[in-house]
């Protein structure tokens, strides 16, 4: 799979690595750094994402999903690095586009089933960024972007689906996860997998290895 992405770093690796925070709630990014073997403290940033992101729209119209994407991620990480000085703050955020509409996190399981109808059988990219942040700076961003096509499922695998997924479906925007029977509802998908999860891991790990924060 491929995906189109784009970092940019703006500061050198440190002799002494900062301990290192994840500024995001979401089990799924903090699974894929537990399971790197990559030691980290999570810190959720204090950030009204729907309110942010909806201002961005309201205020910037022509503002890319990706620059949302990446902005977002900065607010958590800079919120994050003015508690936690010196230490290196990993944010990420991830929209999803489909013919200029942008969508969230649903609400509810009824909110869901309404999100996945309106992309069934449809194409939608998921722009997902990943900042670094230390002493209140972004010292490194990366944007990655994976294109997802539904297949033309039917409303009984989708009731089955949304039974079978619970919960999950109200913690990821457009209201699925491609983990489990979620990989179901795609006729096809184009990105790195780690980036249709949440957080482009591999771009991530390289900065954190020419930051000594991790072993080359």
């Amino acid at each position: 799979m491929s995906a189109a992405s784009a970092s940019t770093s703006t500061s050198l690796a440190a002799a002494n690595p900062a301990p290192l925070i994840l500024a995001s709630g979401s089990r799924f990014r903090r699974r894929m750094l537990q399971d790197a073997r990559v030691t980290f403290h999570v810190v959720t940033a204090a950030i009204d994402e729907p309110a942010a992101r909806a201002d961005m729209q309201r205020n910037a119209p022509a503002t890319t999903p990706g620059e949302i994407a990446r902005r977002l991620a900065e607010l958590k990480a800079l919120a994050v690095s003015r508690l936690h000085p010196h230490s290196l703050i990993i944010g990420a955020d991830q929209v999803l586009e489909c013919d200029g509409e942008i969508y969230g996190k649903p609400r509810d399981q009824v909110e869901a089933r309404a999100q996945l109808k309106s992309l069934r059988n449809r194409t939608h990219t998921l722009p997902t960024a990943v900042v670094l942040a230390l002493d209140g700076c972004i010292v490194w961003h990366h944007l990655a972007i994976a294109t997802l096509t539904m297949r033309d499922f039917s409303d009984n695998f989708l009731d089955t689906y949304l039974a079978t997924a619970g919960p999950i479906v109200t913690e990821t925007v457009g209201g699925y996860a491609l983990e489990g029977m979620g990989a179901q509802l795609f006729a096809q998908v184009d990105g790195d997998y780690f980036t249709v999860i949440g957080l482009p891991l591999i771009p991530l790990l390289t900065e954190l290895r020419r930051r000594d924060v991790l072993m080359e």
